[in-house]
């Protein structure tokens, strides 16, 4: 299966005044894992080199990207390489791809029916705290859950969004993993809704025994699919919520 080969273009910002940060949405479908890293790393670095000659007063606009991938493997810059517990010729053969990135966090899955978004943000445009950035990410997916009649919140110590997170059977539904550089951030987080959760039986997601905090799904918590383009619309809209942004 090919996969879209999108290509970063900066587009040219108004020069008049903006009251709040602009935010351009882009949503990639079904991409390979390296193609949404490379353009991922093309938008950070044109914001890090904006933010360096100042040629646009205002910055130039961010961006949120939501996209599904092909099977893979990702393993953040603090994870256990123990925690991926396939071998290389079974992983080959189910054709499911490995990196080892630069996120933080412990390693994770993306694949079809997950909706993993990138929001690639100047957060000297926004909040310069990493909490709350965390927090936030957090947030825009509560929000959503709770349009499904789903209530959803925080462990201590965890990051992510959690099911029952209070109660006795604690379930995992949203993994979050960020990368920052000069303020400029990367990476984002994996909402499953329609996935496969058999792809999580061959590793220790984010670092937790699942016997005692199983990942879930959108569609296995309300037993049936939900249509991923209805879910977009709604992290999109609270995403400019929780931000207080504008698109562009």
């Amino acid at each position: 299966m090919s996969s879209p080969q999108p290509k970063y273009l900066a587009p040219e910002m108004p020069n008049t005044l903006i009251k709040r940060p602009q935010v351009r949405y882009r949503d990639l479908g079904l991409i390979a894992y390296a193609e949404a890293w490379r353009l991922q790393t093309e938008i950070n670095e044109a914001l890090k080199a904006a933010k360096r000659d100042r040629s646009t007063p205002h910055g130039m606009p961010h961006e949120l990207l939501l996209c599904e991938h092909l099977p893979v493997y990702t393993l953040g810059k603090s994870g256990v390489e123990d925690h991926l517990q396939i071998s290389e010729i079974e992983r080959v053969a189910k054709e499911i791809e490995f990196f080892r990135i630069n996120r933080g966090g412990d390693i994770t899955y993306h694949g079809p029916g997950q909706i993993v978004g990138y929001p690639i943000f100047d957060l000297d445009f926004f909040f310069t705290d990493v909490h709350r950035y965390v927090r936030s990410l957090e947030e825009v997916v509560i929000r959503t859950l709770a349009v499904y009649g789903l209530s959803a919140g925080r462990i201590k110590d965890f990051t992510g969004v959690w099911l029952d997170w209070e109660g006795p059977h604690p379930r995992k539904i949203c993994a979050i993993g960020v990368h920052m550089s000069r303020w400029v951030t990367m990476h984002g987080f994996a909402f499953n809704v329609n996935t496969d959760l058999a792809y999580y039986q061959h590793i220790v997601p984010c670092g937790i025994d699942t016997s005692q905090k199983p990942v879930t799904s959108l569609a296995k918590e309300l037993g049936k699919e939900i249509a991923l383009d209805e879910v977009k619309e709604y992290l999109k809209r609270y995403f400019a919520e929780v931000f207080d942004f504008d698109y562009v």
